[in-house]
């Protein structure tokens, strides 16, 4: 005999899954079209058309616990052929974002980061704490002199790493203490559905899944196995390897300068130059094409998130690149103004990571691991 199962709808839920972009929610008439439609949708426990269902009925503690939500690659193939316009990609992507708010502390940041009126109180909150600190510590010299023009005359490279470092320690706490309760979400959650008989997720296990994982991240194989959005594949994967070309980039320095006493810039006929040069031209081509392709996308939902993420990866990699080509002309106030901008954009990156739409890397990456984990596929 089936058991009960007690229904509690939370209105509040479905009126913020739709404030985020999930607005056709309520035309979904539960006809599993979406779940056949899916090239990426296991047999056990099939998405969307139970993530339907259970937003529908504001069932927010099936949703945001549930990793099937971040196994959505929002490839459009789902929307496409709905034959009642329900979109169930955006209606994922509307309860991812609630997801990320949910597990990130402080919410209150988290609601700000996904508030266009409080844009400017984000540019703000960086560019007078350089201000500010610069001042008092004697780190941010307005007249910087020197025959060369280099950034850490004006802004001093402890200076940066003042706030950065701080930063990034922030960002991987804030991440750790997410990713606890959301991998205890998750497992809980799948054992209730009977997506899963382990009692408890096993640290090596979990770990060696994560590995296996790893390539199909890398070479963004579930996103071409869908055919509606298969072009952004390539924008993708520029974005990503860019990042991940600049940290390497980013760590270098950090080393060079704290363990070999060696200040940047280096000579452009350095090969990490090279990668940080090829990286940067990456990051604003691979945006540019992302944001072409979702304004070509009228059919799909944009919120501000989407926008806000592009333009702040696009802006980075200008800035970024603007900085290096008036250094180079000898063109100091221009090389200090853009360098500014660049780090004001860096800390909106790093600082707000754990709050933006860019935090699905960390979960969407652990949900693939916990599905590995557990076998679903077999």
């Amino acid at each position: 005999m089936a058991e009960n199962y007690l229904i509690e709808p939370d209105p509040g839920f479905i009126k913020e899954v739709v404030g985020l972009g999930g607005e056709s929610l309520k035309k979904c008439y539960q006809c599993a079209t979406c779940s056949v439609a899916c090239p990426i949708s296991p047999d056990n426990k099939p998405f969307p058309r139970k993530e339907m269902i259970a937003a529908s009925c504001g069932l927010k503690d099936r949703l945001v616990g549930n990793h099937d939500i971040w196994l959505c690659h929002n490839c459009g193939d789902c929307s496409t052929l709905c034959p009642r316009d329900a979109k169930p990609g955006d209606v994922l992507a509307a309860i991812r974002q609630y997801a990320i708010t949910d597990y990130a502390a402080p919410k209150a940041l988290g609601k700000m980061v996904n508030d266009p009126s409080k844009l400017p109180v984000l540019l703000g909150i960086p560019t007078v704490l350089f201000i500010v600190v610069g001042l008092l510590t004697g780190l941010l010299d307005f007249s910087p002199g020197g025959d060369e023009v280099v950034q850490w005359h004006f802004f001093s490279t402890w200076l940066v790493d003042m706030f950065f470092v701080p930063l990034a320690l922030w960002v991987i706490v804030s991440f750790a203490l997410a990713l606890k309760r959301f991998l205890g979400d998750i497992h809980a959650s799948a054992l209730e559905t009977g997506k899963t008989d382990k009692a408890k997720i096993e640290p090596v296990g979990f770990v060696l899944a994560l590995i296996r994982v790893i390539p199909t991240i890398l070479t963004h194989r579930k996103f071409t196995e869908c055919s509606e959005n298969n072009s952004r594949s390539t924008p993708h994967l520029m974005v990503l390897f860019s990042f991940i070309a600049l940290l390497i980039v980013t760590t270098y320095a950090f080393i060079t300068l704290y363990g070999l006493g060696i200040h940047s810039p280096h000579s452009q006929l350095n090969p990490i130059k090279w990668l940080a040069n090829a990286g940067g031209i990456a990051l604003i081509v691979g945006s540019l094409l992302l944001i072409k392709e979702r304004r070509a996308k009228k059919d799909e939902v944009s919120t501000y998130k989407d926008w806000y993420l592009l333009w702040l990866v696009f802006g980075l990699g200008l800035s970024g690149m603007l900085t290096e080509m008036f250094r180079l002309a000898d063109a100091a106030f221009l090389t200090y103004f853009t360098y500014c901008i660049h780090l004001v954009l860096v800390f909106n990156l790093v600082a707000f990571l754990p709050f933006s739409k860019l935090a699905h890397l960390v979960y969407r990456t652990t949900a693939l691991a916990y599905d590995a984990y557990i076998e679903r596929e077999k």
